[in-house]
């Protein structure tokens, strides 16, 4: 994810912040959000693309508060931002940051997570962290608010004590969002996952280049590579994060992990081939799923249409399935391509496509969903 306060121009795709304020205040509304018995936030990496969507949704959402910190680095911090018709001032994340502080939403990367979240914790703060520092401690809750809201099962604001809370990849969440359902209904024994990931997913900056690489690609220039080593824009290569082992790289080996923690269970078979596309903020991915019992493509249709945050676009006659741009600023994860999967014997494998909102539902919402949980 973006780190804390990237000091570039920004893409329009997401708040620009400078000295100008920025207002996130839908209009003719009337605000519910600042409330005196409601929870205190703090907002850290609030000049990230991920951090500029928690405010969003928070607003979105009108999600209480009493009061609300912006924390950000040290080279961000003075800046002014607005938020619901008020100004603040970004402060610097520091250890006194979080005297005070009910809710912490982290988005700042694992290494600001790992030396802060304690911090915040040890101050009373419930902490949601988007990173993946915590992910796969034992004893942290790895939550998706319509997968497996169990996983925090007791903590709540005014507990007397902090606690921190994961928040998944956002590919796992893409994924298990449209898998689950259907896991529940049939048990899956085994998935496969390509997935056709955006640029947001690599943060602000990597959005700016991906603009920035298009025009000069155009121009006959060539492009500016300093966040990706290679062309980016006209092009897609095997996911930027680092290799292991295996032979798989992190990101794979996170969408394994993960669904084995949030499913709860260790002997769920998992593959995941994980491709970066130059595409602005919505992944794409395509599951293959098998059964252990037989679950036909009606009956998986009429089950995720009813499922949360789900929507379905499955329409053969006009070839019509979800897309990134469709999804792209919107909650719900859309799920398509609902077929049997030939390969397998009788109703006991699928394949599905699946698009989400990654700074959104993979990220900033999924986190005001726990958070909302708190309360």
């Amino acid at each position: 994810m973006a780190g804390l306060a990237h000091p570039g121009s920004q893409t329009h795709l997401f708040t620009k912040l400078s000295h100008q304020p920025k207002k996130f205040t839908p209009s003719s509304r009337i605000r519910m959000s600042l409330q005196e018995n409601a929870p205190s936030l703090a907002v850290v990496g609030v000049t990230g693309a991920v951090g500029q969507e928690f405010l969003s949704v928070l607003s979105d959402r009108d999600f209480p508060y009493r009061s609300i910190k912006m924390l950000a680095s040290k080279r961000s911090a003075g800046k002014q931002l607005t938020f619901q018709d008020r100004n603040y001032t970004i402060e610097e994340l520091t250890e006194d940051s979080f005297d005070g502080v009910d809710i912490a939403l982290f988005s700042a990367g694992g290494s600001i997570s790992k030396h802060f979240g304690p911090v915040a914790v040890d101050k009373g703060a419930i902490v949601v962290d988007n990173s993946s520092a915590f992910r796969m401690e034992e004893g942290i809750p790895l939550v998706i608010p319509e997968v497996n809201p169990e996983a925090m099962e007791g903590i709540k604001v005014g507990m007397g004590k902090g606690a921190l809370i994961a928040n998944p990849n956002c590919s796992t969440i893409i994924c298990l969002m449209a898998a689950t359902p259907l896991h529940k209904h049939a048990k899956v024994l085994r998935m496969v996952v390509s997935t056709y990931q955006a640029a947001s997913g690599a943060g602000a900056a990597a959005m700016e280049e991906l603009e920035l690489q298009t025009r000069e690609v155009l121009e006959g220039k060539p492009p500016t590579c300093n966040i990706f080593k290679q062309q980016y824009a006209f092009n897609l290569f095997s996911h930027n994060a680092p290799i292991l082992s295996n032979g798989y790289n992190e990101e794979e080996m996170k969408l394994v992990k993960e669904t084995r923690k949030i499913w709860n269970d260790m002997n769920v078979k998992v593959t995941a081939t994980c491709i970066r596309v130059p595409v602005m903020r919505a992944h794409a991915e395509s599951i293959n799923l098998q059964f252990q019992q037989p679950l036909d493509e009606d009956t998986a249709k009429d089950i995720l249409k009813s499922a949360p945050g789900v929507v379905v676009i499955d329409d053969r006659a006009s070839n019509h399935f979800p897309t990134p741009l469709e999804v792209s600023n919107k909650d719900n994860v859309a799920v398509g391509r609902i077929r049997r999967d030939l390969s397998q014997d009788g109703n006991k494998g699928l394949d599905i496509f699946v698009c989400g909102d990654q700074i959104r539902k993979g990220a900033a919402l999924n986190a005001i969903q726990i958070a909302e949980m708190l309360l």
